[in-house]
């Protein structure tokens, strides 16, 4: 057995793009037909950046009212993404729910941290409640007003978790995300599918190997 084998004991997850794909295109794609004008509404209009202002803390009234400011012509559609947002966060990764099960199974503690709007996380955990059954806690950037990958969300995640850095595994779909738990001593992951990831969480000790057919 390796040191590493040996020292990871409990499991974080993010969320979006790990466990549940998230897309704001699954959304946009049903309401705007015309592909190029769909393309230019998600680039220049509800973009990363504005988004990701949901994610640090601020309500979507403050900015869904400048964002309309700024293109009244799509005042509708913004409005939508405040109240429709969850159906942009569908379906679950293929294979992440049984990997999910078996870790759980196995006793292995099981834990979130995710970069999603406080206002949008409470309707979206209330729709998947059964499937987080298994997590012990998860912390939401928008509550606490922090994001990944600032150092101080995964050490209040750690503090509040109860667990020791060296002995957790950090799983996430964003280089910097991981890159961020690693500088802080947590093992990492760095998400692409749940087969690549199966597989390393059987060379942790974690899960059973996947037999070589």
């Amino acid at each position: 057995m390796t040191e590493a084998v040996a020292e990871v004991a409990a499991v974080i997850f993010d969320v979006g793009n790990v466990l549940y794909h998230w897309n704001p295109r699954i959304l946009y794609e049903r309401l705007i037909p015309d592909d190029q004008a769909l393309d230019a509404f998600l680039r220049d209009v509800v973009t990363a950046e504005w988004h990701f202002q949901h994610d640090a803390g601020r309500s979507f009234a403050e900015t869904s009212a400048e964002l309309i400011a700024r293109h009244p012509g799509h005042a509708d559609l913004i409005r939508l993404w405040g109240e429709r947002f969850i159906d942009s966060v569908t379906p679950m990764v293929d294979g992440m729910a049984q990997i999910v099960a078996d870790l759980h199974e196995g006793g292995i503690p099981l834990f979130a941290i995710t970069n999603f709007s406080a206002e949008f996380w409470q309707a979206f955990h209330a729709r998947e409640a059964a499937f987080f059954l298994p997590f012990r806690d998860i912390v939401v950037s928008g509550v606490e007003k922090m994001v990944k990958p600032d150092p101080a969300i995964f050490r209040l995640a750690l503090e509040r978790f109860g667990a020791v850095a060296g002995k957790t595994l950090f799983i996430d779909d964003r280089e910097e995300n991981v890159a961020g738990a690693r500088a802080l001593g947590m093992h990492g992951h760095l998400f692409r599918d749940a087969l690549t990831l199966r597989k390393e969480l059987a060379a942790l000790g974690l899960l059973p190997s996947i037999p070589v057919l």
